[in-house]
């Protein structure tokens, strides 16, 4: 039985390990704590997303949506290898699984296969969510994958986990876990048994170790362009029209569509300008009709159609300019 690290050695655990940890919002007193017992924890769970998008896979892991709140996992490494601590304590990522697989977790066995959900594992496990969409296309990048083994080794070796030293069956996947699920899988992920190889490997060395280093001490150097092979649509795809910003408040589908694209805030914007361009506009010229009127001997009727034609002509003008000032040049 293992009592759970306090948030800070959590937190120095991965950062000794050499990882690039974000810190998101009140993440160590993010937690489910109130609805089941947080430990004892006896491994690690990996799982991946479905999600695409940095921001968007954060947001959604810490908050979690409708019928599942957050937080869904304690990290969130994403695809530029960092790991985002969202939540600590109990949180919803495992879910119920396999009483057997928990027995060789704790004791370091091979693993059964699982075939029941019998057991709280949100209770037992640390969860690290991926992001990846989990279609068994999208790829998984060399520095994704060696935070997920860093983290993994972070918390084992924190633990004192690993007595075998075979990786310590003390890190699992979501698919050897709970009947049903797949993940994590995908093209460049080394599959359970090759993550768990690797963590062994760190293990036989000092946390600040680096595969092919001559330099245990030195941190790892991150070689790969991040940018590499991105087109401009690319960027104008990751810049635009990714679910990044908080939908207004106003926002007659928020519920449903609580993150909109960037292109979409602007367009949004853009037509409330022009439509309160309109409104000043329409305001001002009844002010002016109005004011012609004064001390005429026009009747009522008179006057409201002098009104409503000068805020037509206006409304008209204002359209005709916002339209010519918005053309490409």
């Amino acid at each position: 039985m293992a009592t759970p690290l306090s948030a800070p050695a959590f937190l120095k655990a991965l950062r000794d390990e050499g990882l690039d940890v974000v810190l998101v919002g009140d993440w160590d007193d993010h937690n489910r704590n109130h609805k089941g017992p947080w430990g004892p924890v006896h491994g690690v769970l990996l799982h991946h997303t479905v999600t695409k998008g940095s921001a968007r896979t954060v947001e959604i892991c810490r908050k979690g949506y409708e019928g599942l709140p957050g937080p869904l996992c304690h990290g969130v490494i994403t695809k530029d290898g960092r790991v985002h601590l969202v939540g600590y304590g109990r949180a919803n990522h495992a879910g119920t699984g396999d009483d057997d697989v928990l027995r060789a977790v704790i004791n370091e066995t091979s693993l059964p296969a699982d075939n029941e959900t019998t057991t709280d594992g949100n209770r037992h496990f640390y969860g690290f969510e991926c992001e990846n969409l989990g279609d068994g296309k999208d790829f998984w990048p060399a520095k994704q994958v060696e935070a997920m083994v860093r983290a993994s080794a972070a918390v084992l070796r924190a633990h004192g986990w690993n007595k075998n030293g075979q990786g310590g069956i003390s890190v699992i996947a979501h698919a050897e876990w709970q009947p049903g699920k797949v993940d994590p899988r995908g093209p460049g992920y080394p599959g359970h048994a090759g993550i768990r190889a690797r963590v062994a490997e760190r293990l036989k060395h000092p946390a600040s170790w680096s595969a092919g280093s001559s330099n245990p001490s030195k941190p790892p150097v991150q070689e790969e362009d991040p940018m590499a092979g991105m087109t401009k649509r690319d960027v104008f795809e990751a810049v635009w029209m990714t679910d990044a910003l908080a939908a207004p408040d106003d926002a007659a589908d928020r519920k449903d569509n609580p993150n909109w694209w960037a292109g979409s805030t602007l367009r949004d914007i853009q037509a409330k300008v022009r439509s309160t361009d309109k409104r000043v506009a329409a305001m001002s010229a009844a002010i002016t009709a109005l004011a012609g009127q004064v001390g005429s001997d026009a009747d009522t009727a008179t006057v409201v159609a002098a009104v409503e034609r000068a805020i037509a002509d206006a409304v008209v003008k204002v359209s005709v300019e916002v339209t010519d000032e918005t053309q490409e040049v």
